[in-house]
């Protein structure tokens, strides 16, 4: 038995349960006690079946409790019952031996007081594993910055492993609908919430890749529940993918404030003031939504930070960019350039990573046009049009649209050392493909741009 004591704000009166919220996602559950001040309570592990029984001191329950939905992985049902003094029991009954969390969050504009149990599903303790296992990475680094590099070129699991591709492969955009479940992000002027509006364009967008020959998608979260940062990266670096794509739609303090803008990593802070308050806002997120950001995650950061990024930064800038050109016919932009920001969720070291801020939910305008399924089928076509645009001009080596030659128009003042550039192949493979005899080219002609199966 665990015994959890959290001092109670006056002992004379009893803690009203306003509620219990259950929010499931694939491996793990959150189950949210809203309480009207800390509450005193104990736990207890049963087996034979799997249950959590919680025992709250003092406490009463004022509405009906929620129950878990059928395709919850990890809970069956909640039983609850008065006991003698006063004691509240309430009985979690489990599909699996789990794991389990629990904290107390203070009151923020959302919410009153929540105590807040995470149970977790053998994939959530897997992950967690590997989570422990960078951890001790970043432990065991040499002081010596040469050994350090070298520690960095080997560490496994923190740099992508480069396999031998047998075939070619698809191009995979991870997609990130931001906030979710006990998190919601930003509030619009008629009550929406940013976590919904997300989630809608991020389902079009997975639409529109997957139907795109030699790409697929994967989304970090695919439902309402909360999905810590940290994690968010580890799927989309678990599936191997060439960009990771955030999709948010945050809020300002000043309501007129409107348009879409569009961020990559700074690791010297945030580019603006807006920048610098939108930052903060969204890695608090991992706060809000009860895990907080002690020193294992500290030097998870470390290990990732430590770590090149000059290339990863630089194809986050060329994608980012293409990505805006495509907005801008579809949404007024807030920014007409590439911002940065510190934001925690664009962090991973070898994908390239952009977050778009679709627009200020704040905003009344901005606010009527996101909740239009027609505008958030234009918005998920412009990112999507923005991603077509980089990886035809980059696509990475092993992929399918890799494989197949390219077509490129000649525009004034390019120049075949420029195009070798900027599609990543030799000048002398450029000559060979379209059987030039030297580097003159002229305005309107096409070019084959050799894939990898062209020599």
């Amino acid at each position: 038995m665990v015994m959890v004591c959290v001092p109670a704000a006056a002992w004379a009166e009893r803690v009203a349960i306003d509620g219990v919220r259950v929010w499931p996602a694939p491996d793990n559950t959150r189950v949210v006690f809203d309480v009207s001040a800390p509450v005193e309570y104990k736990v207890e592990r049963l087996v034979n079946p799997d249950r959590l029984v919680l025992d709250f001191t003092n406490a009463t329950l004022a509405k009906t409790v929620e129950q878990p939905v059928a395709t919850d992985t990890i809970m069956k049902s909640i039983r609850h019952a008065n006991r003698d003094g006063g004691v509240l029991r309430v009985v979690l009954d489990l599909k699996q031996r789990t794991e389990y969390k629990a904290f107390l969050l203070k009151p923020n504009e959302e919410y009153g007081h929540r105590l807040v149990f995470d149970l977790f599903g053998r994939e959530q303790q897997a992950q967690q594993a590997r989570l422990d296992q960078l951890v001790q990475q970043a432990q065991a680094r040499p002081a010596d910055p040469a050994a350090k590099s070298q520690s960095a070129q080997t560490a496994g699991p923190a740099v992508k492993a480069v396999t031998p591709q047998v075939r070619p492969r698809p191009i995979v955009i991870a997609i990130d609908a931001g906030h979710g479940g006990e998190d919601p992000g930003a509030r619009g002027y008629s009550g929406i919430y940013e976590k919904d509006i997300v989630l809608a364009i991020a389902r079009r967008l997975q639409a529109m890749v997957d139907r795109e020959p030699g790409m697929k998608s994967v989304m970090t979260r695919d439902g309402d529940y909360y999905l810590s940062l940290r994690k968010r990266t580890l799927k989309a670096r678990d599936s191997r993918a060439d960009l990771f794509v955030s999709i948010h739609a945050d809020a300002f303090r000043d309501r007129s404030v409107r348009g879409s803008s569009l961020y990559v990593l700074s690791q010297n802070g945030a580019t603006n003031e807006a920048a610098r308050w939108l930052a903060e806002k969204e890695n608090a997120s991992d706060l809000i939504g009860g895990v907080s950001l002690d020193d294992k995650d500290n030097l998870l950061a470390s290990v990732l930070l430590d770590l090149s990024q000059t290339a990863t930064l630089q194809a986050s800038f060329e994608a980012g960019d293409a990505v805006l050109r495509n907005m801008q016919p579809v949404s007024t932009l807030h920014k007409h350039q590439v911002q940065q920001a510190g934001f925690v969720v664009l962090k991973s070291p070898d994908i390239p990573s952009i977050l778009v801020e679709t627009a200020f939910i704040s905003n009344p305008q901005d606010e009527k046009k996101l909740r239009s399924p027609e505008h958030q089928e234009q918005v998920a076509g412009a990112i999507f049009g923005g991603i077509k645009d980089y990886f035809s001009k980059h696509p990475p080596a092993g992929t399918q649209i890799a494989a197949v030659n390219r077509r490129h128009t000649i525009s004034p003042g390019e120049t075949l050392s420029a195009l070798a550039a900027q599609y990543r192949v030799s000048i002398e493979r450029l000559r060979a493909a379209n059987r030039l005899k030297n580097d003159r080219i002229r305005v309107g002609q096409v070019l084959t741009i050799p894939g990898d199966n062209e020599g």
